[in-house]
């Protein structure tokens, strides 16, 4: 796959803008580690490989574990989420997918019960920046820097 453009290059200030917002969202008060949680499991929704690898790196530098990524997908099946982190991956699985879900009530309700309304408000602002960068990378084919193995490369 070849990149079709830089975004950055070809409209710097309008992509400063969406910078802003994610430093806004990254200095918010929540958790490192729901932010990355949150971060991959939308770019999973997406299928953003740049960002599913860009945020499982960024996870695994803040101490997140290898099991705790490779279950994202199927975080509903395994027992290494906290209620927290799940009312979190559910809404973002809502707001993601926002047109089918509509953001339903239970789901909202459950949200609510773990994060307060500031904490709410930034998450969802969390999960809209990230289908926004997510949509950025797909668009014009952002390319993950991946190293492969030896045996992968020949």
């Amino acid at each position: 796959m070849k990149a079709r453009l830089n975004p950055m290059q070809a409209a710097p200030d309008t992509m400063k803008a969406l910078l802003a917002l994610e430093n806004q969202v990254q200095t918010s008060g929540l958790e490192r580690s729901l932010i990355e949680l949150v971060k991959t499991r939308a770019s999973q929704i997406n299928g953003c490989a740049y960002c599913i690898n860009m945020h499982t790196s960024d996870a695994r530098k803040h101490g997140e574990t290898e099991a705790r990524l490779y279950l994202l997908d199927a975080w509903r099946e395994a027992p290494v989420y906290s209620r927290r982190e799940r009312a979190a991956l559910a809404w973002t699985e809502a707001v993601t997918l926002i047109s089918r879900t509509h953001a339903p009530d239970d789901v909202y309700a459950e949200l609510r019960a773990h994060f307060s309304e500031a904490e709410t408000v930034n998450l969802t602002m969390l999960i809209a920046t990230i289908n926004a960068w997510n949509r950025i990378a797909i668009s014009f084919r952002a390319v993950p820097e991946v190293k492969t193995a030896k045996a992968n490369a020949a």
